[in-house]
């Protein structure tokens, strides 16, 4: 399809300005196809993929309809959206096209958030975009009135009326005015599409981008096949791998969102949820932090991610198989955006799934090849790989006297430049070195069989703890934060080095934990549990006093970490239940 750049569309020169200042040069293929037509003022169906520029393609339309002489602001637009992510991007979206021109607000309405506070910004608002549920509340409450609407817009039609919202979509419709105009936005056209199509727009244009012009050129798309068990293990080696500054990994459903968040913040990877059951301002935070790269993964469920626009997602991972081809090409154009290279890997745990994605592969008329599983060894080379690159690309910059300085000091203390470049790249990249130490996943392949799981630690077996004295830790995190006994004994093992049988007993109370440490290893224990987290929560760890500390003790070596209680939930606060010596 040949390029429409955004000069040769008309644009008026404020709304111009404003695309240029957003990045944008030429027009995507719904863009060029639907803001000429929608600018005509007829209703349109317009067929799109997510990811596709459409928020765009109405925005231009509509903001240049509205009337901006008006005495009083009336709401002159009303979008509606399936999410309140996707509402609050659509919103931002329309904010950076109007911020040249006067006398035009646009608000974002949607549950989760203070309703009072929505409709004192009503007052002034000519552009509204909110979620159905949200938008009925405010035509209930009298503080939206439609009666001066020039045109409704339905941003991803067929999610909304998965989400249980066709009654609410059609009773705004119904107190809309007639002569209002309606473009209608969908990825796939369903019956119930076709019939509020037929009950509520009239002699539409039907605008449909093939998808063979949705470009997934850019993404390199893969899979791993491994046993349903070692899907969470394999997902870890996979990051830890790769090493992903941005990534997304989309599940089926809200629980596996969730445990795979626990999971991997268990495992020192920084990891946040988001889903219909968290709290909008913790979802708002979450989506913050990810786009301000304070969070690496991010982890969804299809409907949440419906918001997510971020250009800079290198990879994303498919937890669980999508549901259907649009699901699938909606999930990975989360990565390979604005001319990007991007990544797309699908975790396989049954030979039906394995099916599944070589029947997408065919459809999207691309190679979804099969990857090997990393090694403990391949982890390290490729972290070693990329220190190296990086040091490379410090040494050619220029360096501050502060730092030649530093170096004439050491060598003054009689250091070998040898000596300085190894403790400094020790301070920077130790972790590369703990990456061969974990107890890792090797997934082996036999021709025609599925994957089996063999667990092989790297490093050499430490031997057991058969006698001496205990010191005891005291972690700040307790059973108010949903934590048990394999969560901190994982997490700790996974930090610090320690072998899981060689840990003592394990006592968890409201806000507290007490965890038994070979005296020998638990001052090195301490210095490794610095920033670490459990159940996606910094901990801070300190030894009890002498006193405290409980003395010689049987062997350790039975312990087994299956056979650990979680303990009494009637604890009190500050108190610890009663508890049998785990060894």
């Amino acid at each position: 399809m040949t390029k429409v750049l955004f000069s040769e569309m008309s644009l008026t020169p404020k709304v111009e300005k404003a695309v240029s200042m957003m990045g944008f040069d030429s027009a995507t293929p719904i863009q060029s196809e639907a803001i000429p037509v929608i600018r005509t003022g007829v209703d349109v169906i317009a067929r799109s993929q997510t990811g596709t520029g459409k928020t765009v393609a109405f925005a231009i339309p509509a903001i240049e309809r509205i009337d901006t002489t008006e005495e009083k602001p009336t709401i002159q637009i009303l979008i509606l959206c399936p999410t309140r992510e996707l509402a609050q991007q659509a919103q931002e979206e329309i904010s950076k096209l109007t911020r040249f021109k006067d006398n035009i607000r646009s608000v974002a309405i949607y549950g989760g958030a203070p309703i009072d506070k929505q409709c004192i910004a009503l007052r002034q608002a000519n552009i509204v975009v909110g979620t159905p549920g949200r938008v009925m509340d405010h035509m209930r409450r009298k503080s939206i009135k439609l009666d001066n609407l020039k045109m409704i817009v339905l941003d991803e039609a067929d999610e909304m009326l998965n989400m249980g919202f066709k009654e609410d979509i059609e009773t705004i419709l119904t107190d809309t005015p007639l002569e209002r105009q309606t473009v209608l936005f969908a990825a796939t056209m369903p019956p119930a599409i076709m019939r509020i199509t037929k009950q509520f727009l009239t002699d539409p244009v039907l605008i449909e981008i093939d998808k063979a012009q949705i470009t997934i050129d850019n993404i390199e798309q893969r899979y791993i096949d491994v046993p349903h068990s070692g899907k969470k293990d394999a997902l870890l080696m996979l990051i830890k791998y790769y090493q992903p500054n941005r990534a997304i990994i989309f599940c089926g459903t809200k629980k596996m969102a969730d445990e795979l968040t626990v999971f991997l913040n268990d495992h020192n990877v920084s990891a946040e949820s988001i889903h219909s059951d968290i709290k909008q301002t913790q979802r708002t935070s979450t989506m913050q932090g990810f786009k301000a790269g304070k969070t690496t993964i991010l982890i969804a469920t299809d409907i949440a991610a419906r918001g997510i626009d971020v250009n800079d997602v290198d990879y994303v991972f498919n937890y669980d198989i999508p549901p259907n081809l649009e699901y699938y090409i909606h999930r990975i154009g989360r990565t390979g955006r604005a001319g990007k290279a991007g990544c797309s890997i699908t975790i396989c745990g049954t030979k039906r799934e394995a099916s599944e994605i070589r029947q997408i592969a065919v459809a999207v008329k691309s190679e979804i090849k099969e990857l090997p599983m990393p090694t403990a060894a391949d982890i390290q080379a490729r972290g070693i790989s990329k220190a190296v690159d990086e040091i490379e690309a410090q040494i050619q910059k220029e360096t501050a006297p502060i730092f030649s300085g530093m170096v004439n000091t050491l060598v003054e203390k009689g250091y070998s430049l040898q000596n300085i470049a190894e403790a400094v790249i020790a301070l920077r990249y130790d972790g590369i070195e703990k990456s061969s130490q974990l107890a890792v996943r090797q997934i082996k392949h036999e021709p025609g069989e599925m994957a089996e799981v063999t667990v092989r630690r790297e490093n050499k077996p430490k031997p057991r703890v058969n006698s001496g004295d205990y010191g005891t830790i005291l972690l700040d995190i307790g059973s108010s934060s949903r934590v048990a006994v394999n969560h901190i004994i994982g997490a700790m093992a996974d930090r610090t080095g320690v072998s899981g049988k060689d840990f003592g007993k394990v006592s968890i109370a409201e806000d507290q934990s007490l965890v038994e440490i070979p005296l020998d290893r638990i001052d090195q224990v301490l210095e490794d549990m610095k920033g670490c987290k459990i159940c996606g929560k910094p901990v801070h760890a300190c030894i009890l006093a002498e006193a405290q500390r409980r003395p010689s003790r049987p062997s350790a070596g039975a312990y087994k970490p299956q056979n650990r209680e979680s303990g009494s939930r009637n604890t009190k606060p500050g108190q610890f239940a009663k508890r049998k010596d785990y060894r």
